[in-house]
């Protein structure tokens, strides 16, 4: 085994420091899922609720898309909404989030969202594949996303050098890209894949694209009458692309900043629970923004806390938790005071949604090598 380009976070801690550290977020999660309620359940009906009278709204605005006034209200109104829609609600769903409520339907089994990507590939690729093996090199399909060489383990090739031009095709058209990204090309390469089971995905993927071209470049633009038809149709398409930029800033922003480290499949042979967690505080960063940033982002500006409690809508006691956290296993490694991630959930370091000092992975990164 070839020596780390960086050294391995893990080897500054100890298995007594790991094992403590699985056990405390093991008990925040457990305290933050069991305090989920009402307020809970109201907030995600409230955010659907909105969405779809911004949907309406921005439809009814684009029946006149043929003045620019109404052209410019309606896709900026449309593009919002479908932002809040992928993010905040869809993304949240699917992941289970919002299990908890029993609400048949607003659940992960029922739940499909208004991109082209097939509900179950999504989650497979990203609940299960992403989320269990985060930035496992070899594993992790989203380091990369099959395309581009995102961290110096990464063998090169002379196609890198046209990243930065397909890098852009690819935020253009993002929700594409996450359409065919379960498709998993490297098994299909290996034959690992059978033909059968491509066709039946590329099927599906064929479903949702055809709707959502029938919905947003044929039916609605058809609503607007022949001097709007294809008024309606560039707002609609600029509004899919304000949604495709919006979730591939989010999501790159969150996963490939700068020393956001990533792992190798030989440092997670024999991982334990704590040893997940500190996995996935340092294979994701968190972005500072205002408490609307954060809704229409899905809540994913918090993208440690996101990985580290994926099941819970994040509250306030866990809101900065895994950035002290990882102060704290920082100072606590390299001396004999005694480590506990408990600090984190403490009243004096909750911070609510609106409040959270989070901080990005480079700031993180540099407390750990401290």
């Amino acid at each position: 085994m070839k020596e780390p380009m960086i050294e391995s976070p893990l080897a500054r801690l100890s298995d007594e420091q790991i094992a403590e550290l699985g056990r405390e977020f093991d008990a925040i999660h457990e305290e933050v899922y069991a305090s989920l309620g009402d307020r809970d359940a109201s907030y995600i009906r409230n955010v659907i609720l909105l969405h779809r009278q911004l949907v309406l709204l921005a439809r009814a605005i684009l029946l006149g898309s043929r003045y620019k006034p109404a052209w410019v209200l309606g896709t900026s109104v449309l593009s919002i909404a479908k932002v809040l829609e992928n993010m905040e609600i869809g993304h949240n769903v699917m992941h289970g989030q919002w299990d908890w409520m029993h609400d048949p339907r607003i659940n992960s089994n029922s739940w499909d969202w208004d991109t082209i990507s097939p509900a179950e590939s999504w989650k497979h690729s990203h609940n299960y594949v992403h989320h269990t093996f985060t930035n496992i090199r070899g594993k992790d399909k989203d380091l990369g996303y099959e395309i581009m060489r995102i961290d110096p383990h990464q063998p090169w090739n002379p196609v890198y050098l046209f990243q930065p031009f397909y890098n852009l095709l690819l935020a253009a058209f993002f929700e594409w890209g996450v359409g065919v990204h379960d498709l998993d090309f490297d098994a299909i390469r290996a034959g690992e894949k059978s033909k059968e089971q491509v066709l039946k995905e590329l099927k599906g993927i064929g479903i949702k694209a055809r709707r959502q071209i029938v919905k947003d470049y044929i039916a609605f633009p058809a609503l607007s009458g022949r001097k709007g038809y294809k008024a309606t149709l560039t707002a609609n398409f600029t509004a899919n692309m304000v949604r495709n930029l919006w979730t591939y800033a989010i999501i790159f922003c969150g996963h490939f900043p700068d020393q956001t480290y990533t792992f190798s499949e030989e440092e997670t042979a024999n991982e334990t629970r704590g040893g997940f967690y500190v996995r996935q505080l340092l294979g994701a960063a968190n972005i500072e923004g205002s408490p609307i940033f954060h809704v229409l982002s899905g809540n994913l500006g918090y993208q440690v806390e996101h990985h580290a409690t994926r099941r819970s809508r994040r509250r306030s006691a866990t809101s900065a938790s895994a950035t002290t956290c990882l102060t704290t296993v920082a100072r606590s490694s390299s001396s004999s005071a005694p480590f506990s991630a408990r600090s984190c959930a403490s009243p004096s370091l909750a911070v609510s949604r609106r409040q959270s000092p989070a901080r990005t992975g480079r700031q993180r990164s540099r407390r750990l090598h401290r």
